[in-house]
C-alpha cells in the first residue's frame, strides 16, 4: 500500500520536493475545477504547511495556475451573460481589423441605393430595361449611375462589355432591372475593321492554342457579343439606345435605329444622347438625332444631368408591380450566392453556363473574355434559389502589371469583389494544369475573407487512363498544394460536356449549411474541455499554463468562436491549431473556415467596469483590446 505524501518538515522552500508541490498543485486544480472546497480542505490537511505560510501556498498556486488570483476569490462564479456580450464585441473587432487588411486597389463606397426602399420582389419578376448602343458610347457609365456604384466597368476604350450586366435601380417607387450590354456591331464594318475597333489580338492570352482556333474564336467574338445584347433587348421592356452627343450621329447609329424599329418596334425606345456635359450645350448636340425618327433626350451619365428626365421617361411605360405577401415572405428565405473563380481559361463561363441551361456568358479560347462579375439566378432540382457569379479570371499581379491593362486590372477587382459578396466560392482548377503558386494566392484569399470553398477540378476527361485510384492521388496532391483549404471538398466535372456540374450546387449547399450552423454551448465546452484535458498547453519556463473558462460561438458564417482564458499568450500558434483541428474532428463544419479567438479573462464589477488583476486597476469594458 502507497504511502502518502508529505512535506518536509522544514518550512524552507528551498528544501521543498518539487513533486510534492506539483502534487498538491493537481488537487488544488481540480477542487477548483470541481468547485469542491472538500478536496481543497483534504490539501490543506495533507499539507498543512501550505496552509500555515503565505509563500508555499503562492508557489504551489504558480503550479496551478491561479497565482493571478486571491485566495478568497478562488470560487466566484463566472459571467456568463458578460462573456457572451465580449465575445460578440471580439468578433467586431476582428471584423474591422480583417477589413483594413483586405484591402481591394479601386475599392469605394459605391451606391445611392436608397436602404429604405424594401427589395420585396424577386428579380427575375421585375421589368427589364436594357441598354444598347455602338461601343464606347457610355452604356457602362450610364449602368452605373442608374444602379448606383461601380458595378460595370468603364474604360475609356471600345469592346470593354461583352456580357450582360445585370442590376436593380429604382426611381419614385418604381423598381427595375438594368441591363446592360456590349457594342452592337454593324454589317458595314469589315471583319478586320471590327477586331481593330474591338482591340481582340490573336496572341495574348493564347499560348498553346492553334492558329486556326485562335482564328475561329477572334472571328466569332463580336456575333457573341451581339448575340448577348440581343437576348438583352429580346427580354426588355424598355430599350435605352445611347448614342454619343460629342461624336455627332454616325452610320452605326443609324443602322442600329433601323434595327430597332424595325424589329422591336412594339417596345418602347428611348434615345439618350449621352455625353451632354452641358445642359445648353445639350440640347443642340441632340437636335441632329432627331432625323433617327425618336425623341432624343440628352444626358450626361458622369454628372448625371438630364437623368431624372430619362428615368421618368422610361417609368412611365413600365408598369407597377403590385407586391404580394408571398413575396414577401420570400425575402425572408435568404439566397445563397456562390461566385466562381480560378485562373483564366479553367471552364468557369462553361460551369455557368451548365448549371443555367443557356449561353449565359461567352465562352471562348480567348484568355480574359469574362470581364465583369456576372450575376445570375439559378433555382436547383430541389427549389432552392442561389446566385451565381462569374468572374475573370485571376492572374498574377505582375503579369496583369507587366501587360499594362487597365482593364483586367478593373477586372481583378471586380473578381475579388464577388469572393467578397459571395457564400461560397467555387475554385475551379484546370485537371491537366498543375497547381499553380497563383492558385494557392487565391486559396489564401477565399480562406482570409471567410468564405464557404468548393474546389471543381473542371475539364476531368482529359485525364488519360482514369481508374479507380486516379481520385485519390489527385484528391493527395490537391490537398498537399492548397493546405489552406484542406477542409473544402473536392468535385470532379466536365463543363462542356455537362458531367457532374449537379455536384458543384450540392456541395456548395452542404457547404452553406455548415457555414451558417451554430453549435451548442454545452457541446461546445465539452469538445473543447476534452481536447484541453486529453492535450494541455505547454508550461512556460516559469510553470505557468494556459487555462480554458469558457468558449462561446459568437458568430456564424464563418464559424467565430471565442475562447476566454487566463492569459492568451499562454496559447502558442501550434496548439491554437491543434484546438482548431479538434474542433472540427470532433463538431464538423466541413467545407468552411472557422475562427477561433483567444480573449484573455477581465472580470466585471457590479458598476458594469473590468477590474484587471495583473495591472491593479479598472477599466470601462469598451476599452478593452482584442487579443487574438
Amino acid at each position: 500500500m502507497a504511502t502518502p505524501l508529505s512535506l518536509p518538515t522544514s518550512t524552507s522552500t528551498s528544501n521543498l520536493s518539487r513533486t510534492s508541490l506539483f502534487s498538491a498543485s493537481l488537487l488544488l486544480r481540480f477542487s477548483s475545477i470541481l468547485h469542491c472546497k472538500s478536496i481543497t480542505h483534504f490539501t490543506y490537511s495533507r499539507f498543512p504547511y501550505l496552509a500555515s505560510n503565505s509563500a508555499l501556498r503562492r508557489e504551489t498556486k504558480q503550479f496551478s495556475d491561479e497565482s493571478d488570483y486571491e485566495d478568497d476569490e478562488e470560487e466566484e462564479d463566472i459571467d456568463l451573460e458578460w462573456m457572451e456580450r465580449d465575445a460578440r464585441d471580439a468578433v467586431k473587432e476582428y471584423t474591422r481589423s480583417l477589413s483594413k487588411e483586405l484591402t481591394i486597389d479601386d475599392e469605394v463606397s459605391g451606391g445611392k441605393q436608397d436602404s429604405s426602399l424594401p427589395k420585396h420582389i424577386p428579380d427575375h419578376l421585375l421589368p427589364r430595361v436594357a441598354i444598347v448602343g455602338r461601343p464606347n458610347v457610355g452604356k457602362s457609365a450610364l449602368f452605373n449611375r442608374l444602379v448606383g456604384g461601380n458595378k460595370a466597368i468603364v474604360v475609356d476604350e471600345p469592346g470593354v462589355t461583352r456580357d450582360r450586366l445585370y442590376g436593380r435601380s429604382f426611381w419614385g417607387d418604381q423598381e427595375f432591372m438594368v441591363v446592360d450590354t456590349g457594342g452592337v456591331m454593324t454589317l458595314s464594318k469589315s471583319q478586320e475593321d471590327v477586331m481593330e475597333e474591338l482591340a481582340i489580338t490573336t496572341t495574348i492570352g493564347m499560348d498553346g492554342i492553334p492558329l486556326a482556333t485562335r482564328e475561329m474564336a477572334v472571328a466569332r467574338m463580336p456575333s457573341m457579343i451581339e448575340r448577348q445584347a440581343v437576348s438583352a433587348v429580346e427580354e426588355a421592356t424598355v430599350i435605352i439606345f445611347v448614342v454619343d452627343g460629342q461624336a455627332g450621329l454616325v452610320a452605326a447609329d443609324v443602322e442600329i435605329a433601323q434595327w430597332l424599329r424595325k424589329r422591336y418596334s412594339h417596345k418602347h425606345i428611348v434615345l439618350a444622347v449621352n455625353k451632354c456635359e452641358s445642359p445648353k450645350r445639350g440640347l443642340m448636340q441632340a437636335t441632329e438625332f432627331w432625323s433617327l425618327g425618336l425623341s432624343p433626350l440628352p444626358i450626361s451619365a458622369i454628372s448625371g444631368s438630364g437623368t431624372g428626365d430619362l428615368l421618368q421617361e422610361v417609368c412611365s411605360e413600365l408598369k407597377k408591380f403590385e407586391i404580394m405577401g408571398d413575396y414577401e415572405e420570400e425575402e425572408e428565405n435568404r439566397v445563397p450566392s456562390i461566385a466562381i473563380v480560378g485562373r483564366p481559361n479553367v471552364g468557369k463561363s462553361s460551369i455557368l453556363n451548365a448549371l443555367v441551361g443557356e449561353d449565359r456568358t461567352i465562352v471562348s479560347p480567348i484568355s480574359g473574355t469574362t470581364r465583369d462579375a456576372i450575376d445570375t439566378e439559378f433555382t436547383s432540382p430541389d427549389g432552392q434559389k442561389y446566385k451565381l457569379i462569374d468572374t475573370a479570371g485571376i492572374r498574377r499581379r505582375a503579369a496583369i502589371v507587366s501587360a499594362g491593362s487597365t482593364t483586367e486590372a478593373l477586372s481583378v477587382n471586380r473578381a475579388f469583389r464577388a469572393v467578397r459578396r459571395s457564400d461560397v466560392v467555387a475554385l475551379v482548377v484546370e485537371a491537366l494544369a498543375c497547381i499553380t503558386e497563383q492558385d494557392f494566392k487565391i486559396a489564401e484569399r477565399i480562406e482570409k475573407e471567410g468564405k464557404g470553398c468548393v474546389i471543381v477540378v473542371n475539364k476531368w476527361d482529359t485525364i488519360p487512363n482514369k481508374n479507380n485510384q486516379t481520385a485519390r492521388y489527385y484528391e493527395e496532391d490537391v490537398r498537399q498544394k492548397l493546405r489552406v483549404l484542406d477542409w473544402a471538398p473536392i468535385v470532379y466535372s466536365t463543363a462542356t460536356n455537362g458531367d457532374s456540374v449537379d455536384t458543384i450546387i450540392s456541395a456548395a449547399s452542404m457547404v452553406e449549411k455548415e457555414r451558417s450552423r451554430r453549435l451548442g454551448t454545452a457541446i461546445l465546452n465539452q469538445v473543447v474541455q476534452e481536447a484541453f484535458t486529453f492535450k494541455p498547453p505547454p508550461r512556460t519556463r516559469g510553470g505557468k499554463r494556459g487555462r480554458i473558462f469558457y468558449t462561446t460561438q459568437a458568430a456564424i458564417r464563418p464559424p467565430t468562436f471565442v475562447f476566454f482564458v487566463n492569459d492568451s499568450k499562454l496559447f502558442p500558434e501550434p496548439y491554437r491549431r491543434y484546438m482548431e483541428k479538434q474542433l472540427r474532428s470532433d463538431a464538423g463544419f466541413p467545407g468552411t473556415p472557422i475562427r477561433l479567438l483567444w480573449r484573455s479573462r477581465r472580470r466585471p464589477d457590479r458598476q458594469g467596469k473590468i477590474f484587471d488583476r495583473k495591472k491593479k486597476k479598472t477599466v470601462s469594458a469598451d476599452k478593452l483590446a482584442l487579443a487574438a
